[in-house]
């Protein structure tokens, strides 16, 4: 892989003191927090707006949901694909943030324009609401998936593109910690007055109005990344990312019948010494070179095994590959099982942006005599929670657990990943015994309880989104190369889209199968095929989620203790952990030893 070197918006190369540092990073920073507070608005608010205004059933506009937010997390792959393969970050952000700008407008416009809507009516009330379709169901979802384009092929280019001004110039690279710490600030800002301001405005004023308001954030956040264009350090595009990840399969299939010498040294392109760490960290240099022989996977090690027949004719690319080629695509398989251990969690998540948005409609949303709390805004409570506790988190628990673990972070990102796993089942257990509670309530005593009695299982997930979420950004980030941040990152809002589709999946299985199953008329379309959640059985759906959740758990232990680093990132991160005790630059006030710093456990 050739050296990338840092360039400007024409094309030049960087100069270090005009180009790049946190001056620049700042107005990424807006970007994302603008951005977020737009897509937050729509998405966490959504159901209420498809049930309520384009009369789709309960199951569906669930359903509906999910699939869109989904998309999102998926398109991130297109996203990382353009920007590392043919545009670069920032045109990539620039072209698909307008892309998600008319998306956000033509939905505004569709909530304005009665025409374009289905006839207003009660659908928990009246059963015979129209349903929107034709040209009113086509406006609707272009204009949805605008957004799902757009904010999908963001997401994994603003955290990188703002690390690359701290990066790419080599200087201000000691502040890359603060600025992760201040993108996760600005995530959680936008997501806080989204769920509460503007979704409130949205209840209050209409939903038109609050799509409004998020095509003006969006548009706020497109002058925030235009405003500093001639700032900007970017890393130019390098082709195909997904060409010598195929090469490698190509090869190891064609070479197939094989076999892999005993002796790695004969593998094309073999390299065991231990890489130079100095090269390694050298701010314009690859570090996929330097990759270590490992034993996983060893049937993809035939790609490296080079045919003497006498001539001097060299192999084809797609027959010959080089060990440090093998060992990127290994490093990806070996994180698959991982990834996809945090897919049930991701489908937790899901309920909590769309049945417990209708639970709390069904609840009592008083809170004084003028003002009602909408319920997508109890989706606030886990980013205040995280606003506080990883403070906490860093400042007392990290160092506790430093002392017991001698691990810089404290615990390990894949022991932090479970934690959250676990944490994640009791936000399921809480939730199917507040619905029984609510639902008995209804139908027994005709009472309606608060809608503080939800509060629990956002702020259980919150707890576990801490550990999980932020724990699975930084093994992915341990577990990357230069040039793999992008696709890995986007890996990382994979697993959020997998999680909605399986719970799109989960909801029309459930209730495919209850309403084949059941006899009594209160539940002949299923656990969740009514539009009124007290003919539903909401609470055994909460139920059935928290043991896949702990089955989940089990599965992720399994995998979990079978994984091993790889051992040229270990020493890559044993080195990065040198950098962060010295002072000043000053290697002799370093008193810790590389020999001293033991391999992260799993």
């Amino acid at each position: 892989m050739k050296e990338m070197s840092a360039v400007d918006w024409r094309g030049r190369p960087c100069n270090a003191d005009k180009h790049g540092g946190m001056k620049a990073a700042v107005f990424v920073l807006g970007l994302q927090a603008f951005e977020m507070m737009a897509i937050a608005a729509v998405g966490n608010n959504l159901i209420s707006y498809v049930f309520n205004e384009m009369h789709f059933p309960l199951s569906k506009s669930a359903n509906l949901v999910t699939n869109f937010v989904g998309t999102v997390f998926l398109l991130s792959l297109l996203g990382g694909f353009l920007s590392d393969s043919y545009l670069g970050s920032f045109w990539t952000m620039f072209i698909f943030g307008f892309v998600e700008l008319f998306g956000f407008i033509l939905l505004a416009v569709q909530a304005h324009v009665p025409q374009l809507r289905p006839p207003h009516c009660q659908m928990v009330d009246e059963h015979l609401c129209e349903e929107a379709k034709g040209y009113k169901a086509l406006i609707f979802y272009v204009a949805l998936y605008l957004v799902a384009l757009g904010s999908g092929c963001l997401k994994p280019n603003i955290i990188s593109h703002g690390a690359d001004q701290l990066r790419l110039v080599n200087k201000d690279s000691n502040k890359l910690s603060s600025y992760f710490n201040a993108a996760y600030f600005s995530f959680c800002t936008g997501q806080l007055i989204a769920l509460t301001l503007i979704v409130w405005l949205q209840t209050r004023y209409g939903m038109d109005v609050g799509f409004g308001v998020s095509a003006a954030a969006m548009l706020v956040a497109l002058i925030s990344l235009i405003s500093a264009t001639f700032l900007y350090s970017n890393k130019p595009p390098r082709g195909s990312i997904f060409t010598p990840f195929a090469q490698v399969f190509v090869a190891a299939f064609s070479k197939r019948k094989q076999i892999c010498p005993s002796n790695t040294e004969m593998l094309h392109g073999s390299q065991n010494s231990v890489p130079n760490p100095n090269h390694l960290f050298a701010n314009n240099s690859s570090n996929v070179a330097n990759l270590l022989h490992t034993d996983k996977f060893r049937f993809l090690d035939k790609a490296c095994i080079k045919i003497e027949d006498g001539s001097d004719r060299s192999e084809s690319p797609w027959r010959l590959c080089t060990v440090a080629q093998v060992e990127q695509v290994k490093i990806i398989m070996s994180v698959i099982p991982i990834f996809a251990c945090t897919i049930i969690f991701n489908t937790i998540l899901a309920q909590l942006q769309t049945f417990s948005v209708q639970q709390g409609s069904a609840m009592n949303t008083q809170i004084t005599k003028h003002f009602h709390i909408p319920p997508a805004s109890l989706q606030a409570i886990p980013y205040i929670l995280l606003i506080f506790v990883v403070p906490l988190y860093e400042l007392c628990f990290v160092p506790t657990a430093r002392r017991i673990t001698g691990m810089e972070s404290g615990i390990s990102p894949l022991q932090r990943v479970g934690t959250g796993l676990f944490i994640a089942t009791f936000s399921m257990v809480c939730a199917a015994l507040v619905e029984t509670k609510r639902r008995n309530s209804a139908l027994h005593r005709n009472e309606i309880v608060s809608i503080f009695w939800i509060a629990p299982q956002f702020l259980i997930f919150g707890l576990s989104e801490m550990f999980t979420a932020v724990g699975l950004i930084e093994f992915f980030y341990m577990q990357s190369l230069e040039g793999m941040q992008s696709f890995l990152t986007a890996m990382t809002y994979c697993s959020y889209s997998f999680g909605f589709y399986l719970s799109s999946v989960l909801v029309s299985l459930v209730n495919k199968v209850t309403s084949s199953s059941s006899s009594s008329s209160s539940t002949s379309s299923g656990w969740l095929g009514d539009n009124n959640l007290n003919k539903d059985r909401l609470d055994l759906f909460y139920w059935l989620l928290a043991a896949l959740s702990l089955i989940n758990f089990s599965n992720y232990l399994f995998w979990s203790k079978r994984y091993s680093y790889h051992p040229s990132l270990s020493k890559l991160q044993h080195q990065l952990d040198l950098d962060n005790h010295n002072v000043n630059g000053d290697p002799s006030k370093n008193h810790i030893k590389q020999g001293d710093l033991p391999l992260p456990p799993a």
